[in-house]
């Protein structure tokens, strides 16, 4: 390891905004700086809701001319992460066939009965691990094969969406494994593409490209970008391509026993494992299994994060309320302990608008305490998040036997330290907080080691110890939470008989 700091991009699209961030490495540190970021927003056109495809690739090259400027930053490679499920088709003289279609398209859900008509949930789930929810690869893509038949010639390829960016950078089709594993169309746990289930759903193989491992260099910037951005040659990595498992190769974890919990508007929580979880009770529970970088298994439960929270905040503002993010900590934090929760899940919760009195009804028809003021409501929210996470945590021990020893939390939510002591209390383990970046310094430490710079995920996580200072929160008050988690259970026990 040496001491000159060497430099790359990293693109992270996330489902409402994405980023161009320069990583450098000197040998011991990563450092980041954001140069470019843009919002990335759904177009509703007829009866069809899209990605915007190509403002998301003019902004990757904004990104990449920004990245380059100055003498300084001789840009290594970049490569780009995004969500999960979605992609674009591309004909065999390389022109995008469409523009992709989005995860909340309403047509989703009649393809996801089309498909259990056929393969039902329970055999679906044990052979391709992915928990059935009509977001899903699989369901949209026989929508877009029964829809377009005429038009899925032999020459015809899907690629995801990270994927698809990292074609029109390179000239090279490939699907990374790690987001090819959110799709429903991979054997369990396997970096293999499920040929018995493709054949079964009447989905043409030729579709479907050649699987890449994380951190494969697919090739360099074409010579035509090169020219028309002005920048030097890079090349073009496949990193851990789904933003989730490049966000955990960047979790400082020294002990193999923990959870994690990437938390922003949602959360993530779950465990990495050797091998996936399959049975009934795990697809009961609402589990999922994705692939890490490591060609481990992620099983991970898609949880509520801090979208109750930023939905008051907005309709504060639009009553004139101003409340910056810290300001609305204070006044939590200041309020009475444990008054009344909420089920952050809760399908009444999913729409934005008037989120505070939403949050008001629940507590009185559930008969507990309403929540008048600001910091009651907020205080409402961190605690219900943070027993919804033990309550997850249990879950966990109840599907894998082991229960983990300490939380690691990454994301937009270890801003918010109310929520990461809350959490430590409630699940009674400890939680390390940080990178808060993790996603961006996951991507970039995964070039890193495709250069030979690291050579394993423990000097990843090595490097994001040293790097971001993870804060640890030490549980307290652990009996008032148990009793508090024991009121939790009871509540949405008495809310399941209702429904």
């Amino acid at each position: 390891m040496g001491n000159q700091a060497t430099h790359v991009l990293a693109a992270d699209y996330g489902a409402g905004s994405g980023r161009v961030v320069r990583g450098s490495f000197d040998g011991n540190r990563l450092s980041l700086q954001e140069v470019h970021r843009f919002s990335n927003e759904p177009v509703q056109l007829g009866d069809g809701l899209y990605w915007d495809f190509l403002r998301l690739f003019h902004e990757l090259k904004q990104g990449i001319v920004k990245g380059t400027q100055g003498d300084a930053y001789a840009i290594r490679s970049i490569a780009v992460d995004t969500w999960g499920v979605d992609f674009g088709l591309v004909d065999g003289t390389g022109r995008l066939c469409g523009n992709p279609r989005h995860y909340r398209e309403a047509r989703n859900a009649q393809w996801m009965r089309e498909v259990l008509h056929i393969v039902n949930e329970e055999e679906l789930y044990s052979m391709s691990g992915v928990l059935p929810q009509q977001i899903n690869t699989v369901f949209q893509l026989l929508g877009s094969v029964r829809e377009h038949a005429e038009g899925i010639r032999p020459e015809v390829r899907m690629l995801f969406m990270s994927d698809l960016f990292h074609y029109y950078l390179s000239g090279q089709q490939a699907c990374e494994y790690t987001i090819a594993s959110t799709s429903g169309l991979l054997h369990a746990g396997e970096a293999r593409w499920n040929e018995q289930l493709i054949g079964r759903l009447g989905i043409p193989e030729t579709l479907f490209p050649m699987l890449v491992q994380p951190g494969t260099v697919l090739g360099q910037l074409t010579d035509d970008l090169c020219a028309e951005l002005r920048t030097g040659p890079m090349q073009i990595i496949s990193v851990g391509s789904h933003d989730t498992a490049s966000a955990l190769a960047a979790i400082p974890a020294m002990d193999s026993n923990f959870a994690f919990i990437s938390c922003g508007t949602w959360s993530l929580m779950g465990v990495e494992r050797d091998a996936p979880v399959l049975d009934e009770r795990s697809r009961a529970l609402g589990f999922t299994n994705e692939g890490t970088v490591s060609g481990k298994v992620r099983t991970l439960k898609n949880r509520s994060g801090l979208w109750l929270l930023q939905e008051c905040k907005r309709q504060w503002e639009r009553e004139n309320h101003m409340h910056t993010h810290e300001e609305l900590v204070l006044l939590a934090a200041a309020s009475k302990a444990h008054q009344c929760y909420v089920s952050p899940g809760d399908g009444v919760y999913l729409a934005p608008g008037n989120m505070a009195e939403r949050i008001r009804q629940q507590c009185s028809a559930s008969g507990q305490i309403v929540p008048e003021t600001t910091g009651a409501i907020v205080r409402c929210i961190l605690e219900s998040l943070a027993l919804e996470f033990r309550q997850t945590l249990d879950e966990l021990q109840l599907i894998t036997g082991t229960r983990p020893r300490v939380i690691h939390m990454v994301g937009g939510g270890v801003h918010n330290r109310l929520l990461c002591q809350f959490t430590a209390n409630a699940a009674g383990v400890p939680v390390i907080a940080g990178p808060t970046e993790a996603t961006s310094a996951g991507n970039c430490m995964l070039q890193y080691m495709a250069h030979g710079e690291v050579n394993s995920l423990t000097e990843v996580r090595e490097v994001m110890a040293a790097s971001f200072s993870p804060e640890t929160y030490v549980p307290e008050d652990t009996e008032q939470w148990q009793e508090a988690y024991d009121t939790y259970q009871r509540m949405n026990q008495t809310n399941a008989l209702k429904e």
